[in-house]
């Protein structure tokens, strides 16, 4: 059975060698650079299952090599947690309104890290592991196996976050979701995120597609619905 592989990336030589020792014990298969621009190029090649990025590289900084990395077609979807001394909020809200899966602060705990990286991994095995691919509402058309979003004949580039929000409200039509059902199902219960994350996530996902598919009802939570014509 192959390993599951893992690019680790951290300015930090003792970091580097204190993670991948680990990573390599509990069976990960780990490759490692220093900067965001070679951490860009060599996972093209590595196509890994897991990136641990560090969020401040020179040449090419975390939340710049994450917002390449979700542009890429071969490397939109990989799974990838921050790891950072940058501890405030703001930062980790930015991180994860970018498409990351996860954000841990520096000094890391290697326990910590290893469930995080277990948890993300099985968060997306369940994801992918839905019977159902397709998801169909009138001219809206969701492929989750290709996170492809096809509405009125055009194709439609979400970020990974937006396309699961879209793809879970879309899956159960009318049917309220509770905001902590929703972080807890698309973020994991081990990952904190800002009161308004949700809300950032369907104003975007509103504004790419020029339709109101998922109705906001103040106070308890949101659903999908397709109104007529749509």
């Amino acid at each position: 059975m192959a390993k599951t592989k893992i690019l680790l990336v951290d300015d930090e030589p003792l970091i580097l060698d204190l993670l991948s020792f680990h990573l390599q014990k509990n069976n990960y298969e780990v490759c490692s650079t220093d900067n965001g621009a070679d951490a860009f190029r060599i996972a093209q090649n590595f196509l890994p299952d897991l990136i641990l990025l560090d969020r401040m590289m020179p040449e090419k900084d975390g939340l710049a090599t994450l917002q390449a990395i979700r542009k890429n077609e071969k490397l939109k979807h990989t799974n990838v947690i921050f790891l950072t001394a940058m501890a405030e909020e703001a930062a980790e809200i930015e991180g994860l309104q970018e498409g990351a899966d996860d954000y841990l602060s520096k000094p890391i705990k290697i326990d910590l890290l290893l469930t995080r990286i277990q948890a993300v991994l099985r968060r997306n095995k369940k994801q992918n592991s839905i019977e159902e691919t397709l998801i169909q509402h009138g001219s809206l058309i969701i492929n989750k196996a290709a996170y492809a979003v096809q509405y009125q004949q055009q194709d439609f580039v979400l970020a990974k976050k937006e396309f699961e929000l879209l793809a879970l409200m879309a899956s159960q039509p009318g049917k309220v979701f509770l905001r902590q059902e929703i972080l807890d199902k698309i973020w994991g219960t081990s990952v904190i995120v800002g009161d308004r994350t949700i809300d950032v996530h369907i104003r975007k996902i509103r504004a790419k597609l020029n339709a109101n598919f998922i109705q906001t009802l103040k106070g308890v939570g949101y659903k999908f619905e397709i109104q007529e014509g749509q």
